[in-house]
């Protein structure tokens, strides 16, 4: 039998051969015609290194957190504590963080408040940042009022003054209706002058993600996170676009040469050349990395030039709000720091940003940077306690 033959003879002897089928194949469970997106958890199959960074290697200050809450548009002058300061305190200790600066302290009763739970009986733990008057806008002399309440929170003990998304995207001419107030607009004058007098930085969240300002639809790489909260997106109506927003705090910064601003969120993580002609063009701008290591980390070696041209001019917050707060990524807990320190501090390869089972922001994986000490020094520490004048 010559070996043509021979193989056609073994081809016949195995089931399914003609049919270029295998019996393995066959006895296989049919795969599901349809999955929904939202059941879709994927397992990496990579074989990369995995390092667990339990404490940041320095004393960190972790700049942007929302230990308290207290009404946004509506004139509300209470303040309530997100948790335990106990359990602040716990997690503080175990992951190396001295300091803690609550963004949202409010203002006038509401500040007072959060200054009493916090600051006041932890001054080296906690720092405490007063909010706008918000509803104020309809009052002719806003202004000035409006620089008063700053003197006064910062005589009530506020370090700082933390500026919500809220101008720009929500706040309007009769505070939740009419036509919206630029971020730009002269009436804030006053209080970023002030500011800058008083040594208080302004932290600054403008914008979001420019997914969010496109249609939610199939090419829209944020679609699972804006089909669960479709109250995120600025689609359409009356909104200002991304760029108008980005260049409306511009305007701000050049008009403001002596204030100093903390642009959170990276100004605008998902555009780094852009952050980079800001940052080299305004010298009173800083940004803080958080809730965006998402973004970084899919970007490694345009971030680790980042951090290497900027490295005083960045730092570190995480965003976090304990008990949760919009996204897993932003809830305070141990889980959290470490894939911070992870992402700063080491060079692993693809890695979840965040504590949770799917991708909260988008489905890609981040890559750590490993900054060197001297980078990591004024990340964790140095560049804000300059920023907060502490010794």
């Amino acid at each position: 039998m010559n070996r043509r033959s021979l193989l056609q003879t073994l081809a016949a002897s195995i089931p399914f051969a003609a049919k270029g089928a295998t019996p393995r194949a066959a006895e296989s469970p049919a795969a599901p015609k349809d999955l929904p997106l939202r059941e879709y958890q994927p397992k990496s199959m990579l074989h990369a290194t995995v390092t667990n960074v339990e404490r940041a290697r320095y004393p960190l200050i972790d700049f942007h957190s929302h230990l308290t809450w207290s009404g946004e548009l509506k004139n509300i002058d209470k303040t309530t504590l997100n948790g335990n300061v106990s359990d602040f305190l716990g997690v503080m200790d175990r992951r190396n963080i001295r300091m803690m600066v609550n963004l949202t302290g409010g203002y006038d009763n509401g500040l007072k408040h959060a200054v009493q739970l916090l600051s006041a009986p932890h001054p080296d733990r906690f720092t405490i940042f007063t909010e706008p008057w918000w509803p104020g806008i309809e009052q002719p002399n806003f202004p000035q009022m409006q620089a008063g309440k700053i003197e006064k929170a910062h005589q009530a003990g506020a370090k700082g003054i933390k500026v919500l998304k809220t101008l720009g995207l929500f706040l309007r001419e009769h505070v939740t209706h009419g036509k919206l107030v630029r971020l730009d607009d002269r009436r804030f004058d006053p209080m970023w002058e002030t500011a800058g007098s008083l040594g208080m930085p302004i932290a600054i969240h403008t914008s979001d993600p420019e997914a969010f300002f496109l249609p939610t639809d199939r090419f829209n790489e944020r679609f699972e996170e804006l089909n669960a909260h479709p109250d995120w997106s600025f689609h359409g109506k009356d909104f200002p676009s991304n760029m108008e927003l980005q260049e409306a705090r511009r305007t701000v910064m050049r008009r403001h040469p002596k204030t100093q601003f903390v642009c959170l969120h990276v100004a605008d993580a998902e555009n780094l050349p852009y952050v980079s002609e800001c940052l080299d063009e305004h010298s009173n701008m800083h940004v803080d990395i958080a809730a965006r290591i998402g973004e970084l980390g899919r970007q490694p070696r345009a971030a680790r030039k980042f951090f290497d041209k900027y490295q005083d001019r960045i730092v570190f917050g995480t965003d976090a709000v304990p008990g949760g707060y919009n996204t897993p990524q932003q809830i305070f807990g141990d889980d959290l720091y470490r894939i911070y320190y992870r992402f700063l501090e080491t060079e692993d390869e693809y890695f979840d940003y965040a504590p949770a089972p799917k991708p909260p922001q988008g489905r890609w994986r981040i890559s750590g940077l490993g900054l060197p000490d001297g980078i990591l020094k004024k990340v964790y520490w140095q560049n804000a306690a300059q920023l907060l004048k502490l010794a």
